[in-house]
């Protein structure tokens, strides 16, 4: 601010400036200003035009913040009896009849200047709000609610951009179970959009249905908006009189907007739309708006009828957060760069059903996040959830289970898998779950795929209560040994692969999990100076024994072209221009007991330097015919590029 920074001047514009700020005040009022009133100020409009020199302007006096809007900020300058102790002991500057540049030179002292009275600055934003610059914390959460089978999932995949959620026409089931969570993208709009399962306010206690009911109420007092969903085709039905009951007894706060979707056909020239609408307003939520999820029909009004309220809200928020953090960090994300292991950790749990996947997902964000159950197969949907982990951001994904999918077979179970398998190719790191009781050939597919992937593996080993609790003391020790053994016996080009044992539904072995994934994820971004990795080199070659040193290749040197998986090329020449699997098999183990990079694939690259003629320049026949790229994929198999 002016004053603040005073002290930063130079003594001829330090004294320049004052003599400019007490010319100002003693024009106005100097007498009462050097008599000791305790509070002074000088005011700005927003049109950055300094009010004192508007005509018949009278200043006023009194404590005061600094507002800024509209993009300009408008200086308050409160300046405290406090300001100066050499002021309020001159009598002639108390009478008045001092000399404005006495008053300066007194005010130069650098004693007086350490008196100086902080400013507060207030930030107010006004409307429109550029909602794509806003960090996501700060945008309000909208709820997809309604019966089965009204297209909430298919409408939370058009507000996303993306076909995230299973949408599958079955009237008699219900496709979602669990609650999912997107940033949606509706024109200029964004804010958080969560698709929840069809209600039945009638379920058995105890049922799916009952369960997934008490999660969606659970969310729906989290959340600040709604959307209720009804099918513009079928018209009002009983349930949704039940859902409309069901939301003011939950959430008597919120007032939802309400949406007949599957309304394409309903402008055809008739008055069907209109019956449609006051079939809808029964429900006491007002007007509803005609959409369509499948085609995008009524976006429009829709982003029109929610935007007031979210502009509201985020207006709100951000101004009760710049009152905390300031004018400069309030609202927008930070986009300072960040070293690759420190970005946020992408982490897929998978394995074959039933084995405790949502239960461990629940134990690691310690919340009834996803719905769990003796039932196999409960999980339908990928869920991803967020949480801070030692102040790393990790995004979770709970997967379905996986089956062997029959070519016939086309049911939600089928998408589910086709599902996880998107998931696993996303991540960085790979949890896969095991049980306890026994391991079978899909574990082994599964973690065969991530490796082959290039992901990070930490293999969980869930139900461990049951050993302990059923039988002897003996099982649970032959366990701990087994599992890791076969492990590395059914992945072998992966060496070191670790191994957390867990009990998920008693919450042990959660901070074990984490800490092993954020080690195998430092692991798998890591990179190595191509400096480091010649001097290793060299000591390496010392080790091997290279026979028939004419025949064989000559690396030159080693560098690393990428991380996420660690990537390698290894540049050789001589006769024999590639080299063996056993050699390439000797490096990659080189690397991994060198540089501690167990448990993580490694990929090597072999490139052949072409050979040079006598002017140092290589020829184009030579150059072609040796420019080949040997890459060692984590399957040990090489492959001609």
């Amino acid at each position: 601010m002016f004053i603040t920074s005073l002290p930063a001047l130079s003594p001829r514009k330090r004294q320049g400036s004052l003599l400019f700020l007490l010319k100002v005040l003693a024009r106005h009022s100097s007498s009462s200003f050097l008599s000791g009133n305790p509070t002074r100020s000088i005011h700005a409009s927003n049109d950055g035009i300094p009010n004192r020199f508007r005509p018949g302007h009278r200043p006023s006096f009194g404590a005061g913040d600094i507002h800024i809007g509209e993009g300009r900020l408008a200086h308050l300058i409160t300046i405290r009896r406090s300001f100066c102790s050499s002021l309020s002991q001159d009598e002639h500057l108390k009478s008045g009849s001092g000399s404005i540049p006495d008053a300066a030179a007194r005010v130069l002292d650098p004693s007086c200047l350490d008196a100086v009275v902080p400013i507060k600055v207030k930030v107010v934003h006004k409307r429109p709000i550029d909602f794509t610059k806003l960090d996501i914390n700060f945008l309000p959460a909208v709820i997809l609610v309604g019966r089965p089978n009204v297209g909430k999932s298919a409408l939370f995949n058009r507000l996303i951009r993306r076909r995230e959620a299973l949408v599958y026409n079955t009237p008699d089931d219900h496709v979602t179970r669990d609650i999912r969570e997107g940033i949606a993208k509706l024109g200029d709009l964004r804010f958080k959009v969560l698709d929840s399962a069809g209600l039945e306010t009638e379920a058995t206690s105890g049922s799916i249905l009952q369960r997934t009911a008490t999660m969606t109420a659970n969310v729906l007092a989290r959340t600040q908006f709604a959307v209720f969903l009804i099918d513009a085709r079928a018209g009002l039905h009983p349930l949704d009189l039940e859902v409309g009951k069901w939301l003011r007894k939950n959430a008597p706060e919120i007032k939802p907007v309400v949406v007949l979707n599957k309304a394409e056909l309903l402008f055809d020239g008739t008055e069907s739309f209109s019956e449609a609408a006051d079939e809808a307003r029964i429900l006491g939520f007002g007007d509803p708006i005609a959409i369509s999820a499948e085609t995008g029909f009524g976006m429009t009004a829709l982003h029109e009828a929610l935007r007031p309220s979210i502009e509201d809200y985020v207006l709100q928020v951000l101004n009760s957060d710049c009152e905390d953090k300031g004018p400069q960090q309030c609202g927008e994300s930070s986009l300072e760069e960040v070293d690759d292991s420190k970005l946020p950790l992408q982490l897929a749990i998978v394995g074959r059903p039933n084995v405790g996947k949502s239960t461990l997902l629940n134990a690691l964000l310690q919340e009834e996040r996803v719905l769990v159950g003796p039932e196999a197969g409960l999980t339908r949907d990928s869920v991803r959830a967020q949480f801070e982990f030692q102040g790393r951001t990790i995004y979770l994904v709970d997967t379905a289970g996986w089956l062997h999918r029959t070519k016939d077979e086309k049911r939600p179970s089928s998408l589910s898998i086709m599902q996880s398998k998107k998931n696993l190719m996303r991540a960085h790191v790979i949890a896969l779950v095991l049980d306890a009781e026994q391991m079978t050939h899909a574990e082994v597919v599964i973690a065969r795929r991530a490796v082959e992937e290039g992901r990070g593996l930490v293999v969980v080993v869930n139900k461990m209560d049951l050993l302990k609790g059923k039988r002897a003391g003996s099982l649970y020790e032959k366990v701990m040994e087994s599992v890791p053994m076969e492990i590395q016996t059914v992945i072998p080009q992966v060496t070191g692969i670790p191994v957390i044992f867990t009990s998920a539904i008693e919450g042990k072995g959660r901070i074990p999990v984490m800490r092993q994934v954020i080690e195998t994820y430092e692991k798998w971004c890591s990179r190595l100076s191509t400096a480091r990795l010649n001097r290793w080199l060299r000591k390496v070659m010392s080790r091997h024994s290279w026979r028939g040193e004419g025949s064989q290749p000559k690396i030159k040197y080693v560098t690393q072209v990428k991380a996420r998986p660690p990537t390698f090329v290894a540049f050789t020449s001589g006769k024999k221009h590639q080299l063996s699997e056993a050699e390439i098999r000797f490096l990659t183990r080189s690397l991994k007991e060198d540089f501690g990079l167990d448990g993580i694939p490694i990929r090597i690259m072999e490139r052949c330097v072409p050979k040079s003629n006598g002017g140092g320049q290589s020829s184009g026949k030579n150059a072609s015919s040796t420019r080949r790229v040997r890459m060692l994929g984590t399957d040990n198999k090489a492959v001609e590029a």
